[in-house]
């Protein structure tokens, strides 16, 4: 379990908000709008109204004992910019900061924030490869190459086994897990023989992906 401090209670500052508190962590959130902190108080630990720009006030809060500090203020840069500082020279460990462009970013990183999040950008991305193809069910990007896909295992793989396929050699390619009638098994071998209705979990670079499964 971490302790973390959300900044801002929009609708991306509420959705990580109620993911972290199924997740089971402390959450302290804040924002300026009393009606934004009421609505998040069953999915937190704590709440206050307040501005983030007041160095009073955030320091008031003692950024320095949370794990982790995000800034999930998204349609007023300079209240972010200004929070990912203020955040940093109060001592937080570590600042997580939401950007909309490149640009941001590069402020962002500049005055404080020790990772950056592109929530419009990032969905896009998966938006437009999820949907591009017909047998891809999920996608994760680890970075820049690599990815995790979920994907239907390929026609002619069924009633095959996984030594026989020879994905690795082939393709460069890791099959992490197989899915099937909705359950994961992690424990995939050269034995292992695909059914209809299979979907697995691949590793490997992008550029490989698309030439083994035609994404």
């Amino acid at each position: 379990m971490k302790t973390i401090l959300l900044i801002g209670l929009g609708r991306f500052g509420k959705h990580i908000a109620m993911k972290l508190h199924e997740l089971h962590h402390e959450v302290m959130a804040i924002d300026k709008k009393e009606e934004r902190v009421e609505e998040i108080l069953p999915y937190v630990t704590n709440a206050q109204i307040g501005d983030s720009m007041n160095e009073a006030f955030l320091s008031s809060l003692g950024v320095g004992n949370y794990d982790v500090c995000i800034v999930a203020i998204g349609n007023d840069f300079q209240s972010s910019l200004e929070t990912t500082s203020l955040l940093k020279e109060l001592g937080a460990k570590m600042v997580v900061s939401r950007a909309a462009r490149d640009v941001q970013a590069k402020f962002l990183l500049r005055n404080g924030a020790d990772e950056i999040v592109y929530p419009e950008k990032q969905l896009a991305t998966w938006t437009a490869i999820r949907y591009s193809s017909d047998h891809l069910f999920d996608y994760i990007e680890l970075d820049n190459d690599y990815a995790i896909f979920e994907v239907a295992a390929p026609n002619e793989w069924i009633g095959r086994t996984v030594g026989e396929i020879n994905i690795r050699k082939k393709y460069n390619i890791n099959i992490m897990a197989l899915k099937r009638n909705e359950k994961l098994e992690l424990t995939v071998t050269p034995d292992t023989c695909f059914a209809e209705g299979d979907a697995i979990l691949v590793l490997g670079k992008n550029k490989d992906m698309q030439k083994c499964f035609h994404i």
